[in-house]
């Protein structure tokens, strides 16, 4: 069971009142459904959003949809659910603003009331459409499939509406809105009241962060020590260019102990350096004034390349 289906499965089982059924059924008929000769039909092939619509259709319009159960034989065999309904069909399409008048609408602003509302439409059009990565096995990101551009933005609006900043883009013949922010998908999630699958979302979201952390520590305290050993080395060969060009004698007593110390620990960082400057010697340094010898010692050596030339 891929976790789409499991956030789907436990959305379908959460209460909702009977505005939010409608809003619901608006948005899954909407994306889930064909309308053709006077008839709705519906293919599935998960029985507990097979269940859950056949059951909002039944309260609200009080009919009774055909069900048709088939099985598919690729690759393995699986069952397909068929929902037909032939009665009220004009007033349902009206009802819940899919069609009026042979032709496609969206739904209004007087359709969505209250925030429930609008959450329970959404939530309609992604158990028709929509699909959630698994944070387990590859990068976040939630998407909803549609067949117009209209429709694309119309989503991307209702999420602007509830705070959340959607996408969309045009992908072959269709479009698409996706999210791919860890944090907002964890949101929908839990707004959606799928709380078995938003919890362990935040986990792996939680465990990723903090091994992308460990991971970037990792990498900076490594580059860190990359560049002490770097540093160290050019610093070794200024010492070396000074004592083959008897040039160590015009350096003051301080820096000279600074340029002993480098050469016994090349690897030492200029901090580590003028903290064992200052535990093993009577001279008190601090990483500047490590810093500021060896510019010191530089500036010798650019004056001394200069005179030669």
């Amino acid at each position: 069971m891929t976790y789409t289906i499991k956030v789907k499965e436990e959305i379908v089982k959460t209460n909702i009142n009977e505005a939010e059924k409608i809003c619901e059924l608006s948005g899954f008929l909407r994306f889930s459904s064909v309308i053709k000769n006077n008839k709705i039909t519906v293919t599935l092939e998960n029985a507990s959003i097979a269940r859950r619509i056949y059951r909002s259709l039944k309260e609200i319009f009080a009919i009774q949809p055909k069900i048709i159960i088939r099985n598919q034989k690729r690759f393995r065999i699986k069952q397909i659910y068929i929902l037909e309904i032939s009665e009220k069909v004009n007033h349902i399409l009206k009802y819940l603003n899919i069609l009026e008048n042979n032709k496609k609408i969206l739904p209004n602003d007087y359709f969505f009331p209250t925030t429930e509302e609008k959450t329970a439409y959404l939530q309609g059009v992604f158990l028709a459409t929509g699909t959630i990565n698994d944070p387990a096995k590859s990068g976040y990101h939630l998407e909803i499939v549609t067949n117009l551009n209209r429709e694309a933005i119309f989503i991307s609006n209702l999420f602007k509406n509830l705070g959340i900043t959607a996408k969309h883009l045009k992908r072959n013949s269709k479009y698409m809105v996706y999210i791919k922010n860890a944090e907002v998908i964890g949101d929908i999630i839990k707004m959606f009241k799928a709380m078995q699958s938003y919890f362990y979302f935040e986990d792996i979201r939680i465990y990723r962060d903090h091994k992308n952390m460990v991971n970037r520590l990792n990498n900076c305290e490594q580059a860190n020590q990359e560049k002490s050993i770097n540093t160290g080395l050019k610093q070794l060969e200024d010492i070396t260019y000074l004592k083959d060009n008897d040039l160590y004698s015009l350096l003051e007593d301080s820096t000279k102990i600074v340029m002993d110390y480098r050469e016994k620990y090349p690897e030492a960082s200029l901090k580590e350096l003028a903290d064992i400057i200052s535990l093993e010697t009577d001279y008190k340094i601090g990483k500047s004034g490590v810093n500021h010898h060896f510019i010191k010692i530089r500036n010798l050596i650019k004056k001394h390349k200069e005179k030669n030339n």
